[in-house]
């Protein structure tokens, strides 16, 4: 049977599931976007404005995302309202029963904003299942989020966008919006590899060095303080905004969705932008940037190591295994959108989106014939 080309990023999703249960007062929402390549995969979020919209458009960057790398998952998502007072594991529980019947066919589950390999745990034994999940502890088979799988792809993803856009690591300067488990990462890799990290920032504020911080002593004072605040390095203390206006030739933005938009896109002045958030900038401003010449490495590129992570994880996959994938696809992708993209005409973006959906559409005309 023949399938008319199917554009994924403007298909309505599979399934959309939000739930309630009045013991706990967990809301808590499901997107399952596609199920073409395997069971949707995707973390759960747990943040107070967790909204429908926000998790429909996580979804689809996940179909999109586990195409790219071409991994057996679909595409999905899932979130709670975080609620002052909450017991995150009595909010677990009752989110994984309410959505049990998803489990394996259309859903599995990982970690993502405030959840840690703990709440992993919880769900998985909720279920009474180790597989209804990813980022679990080691003590359970897992290849928990604290390894740092994303903001390792996205460090090696930096790397490569570096090497195509003529820049030197060592003197570039870099600036990284967010600072947990991703930020926290991707700059001890980078800085690893001799770059310069000029700004950090999280909720309490931008730490700015035009010599570059000192991210090893950084981390070690965040191993006693929940932020960034109070470090002293001879560092600028500034508004966490203000680290999209500062000089970086590179900039990370790593936090929350939309944080560059229409207010602040003119004080940006990098040159490469790496999405280490889910969709940090809206796709229009993305293309801005680029015809004036700033190369941007999607989302769906840049922080695909989490979801390649989980893939080893549910293979029962090595540490070892995990990281040397992560590295290989996320480095091929990146050199790969970049080049499409000037051979081509088109945004890096546009360039990964044809190869994600062209994967999509050879396993939807399997699934038809």
């Amino acid at each position: 049977m023949k399938h008319l080309p199917l554009e994924v990023q403007h298909v309505k999703p599979q399934t959309v599931v939000q739930t309630y249960d009045r013991h706990t007062k967990m809301e808590g929402i499901l997107v399952i976007d596609n199920t073409a390549l395997g069971p949707g995969k995707g973390g759960i979020r747990l943040v107070p404005d967790i909204t429908v919209q926000e998790v429909e458009a996580l979804a689809k960057a996940m179909t999109l995302k586990n195409a790219l790398a071409n991994l057996p998952f679909g595409g999905a998502k899932s979130g709670i309202v975080l609620k002052q007072g909450m017991d995150k594991a009595k909010a677990l529980q009752a989110f994984a029963k309410s959505i049990r019947k998803f489990i394996h066919d259309e859903y599995i589950a990982g970690p993502d904003m405030n959840i840690t390999e703990k709440e992993m745990q919880v769900f998985a034994e909720t279920l009474n299942d180790l597989k209804a999940c990813t980022g679990k502890p080691k003590s359970m088979g897992g290849l928990p989020h604290e390894l740092g799988s994303t903001g390792y792809g996205v460090a090696q993803s930096t790397l490569e966008a570096m090497k195509v856009a003529g820049m030197d690591v060592g003197e570039a300067s870099i600036a990284i919006e967010g600072f947990g488990n991703v930020g926290t990462h991707a700059a001890t890799y980078l800085h690893d590899h001799g770059a310069k990290i000029v700004a950090v920032s999280d909720l309490s504020g931008c730490l700015y060095k035009k010599d570059g911080l000192e991210i090893p002593e950084l981390l070690k004072y965040r191993e006693t303080h929940p932020l960034i605040e109070g470090f002293a390095d001879g560092a600028e203390w500034l508004p966490k905004e203000k680290l999209f206006g500062l000089q970086a030739d590179v900039l990370i933005p790593g936090a929350r969705p939309h944080s560059i938009h229409h207010a602040n896109k003119h004080a940006v002045k990098a040159k490469l932008i790496l999405e280490a958030a889910n969709v940090p900038i809206e796709p229009r401003i993305e293309e801005e940037f680029e015809k004036k010449g700033v190369l941007v490495v999607p989302d769906i590129v840049a922080n695909a190591g989490g979801v390649i992570s989980s893939y080893v994880e549910f293979i029962g996959g090595t540490e070892q295994h995990m990281f040397s994938l992560v590295r290989k696809t996320v480095t091929e992708n990146t050199k790969y959108v970049l080049q499409e993209s000037k051979r081509k005409g088109i945004s890096a973006r546009e360039a990964a989106l044809r190869l994600a959906n062209d994967r999509i559409e050879k396993a939807l005309q399997k699934k038809q014939v």
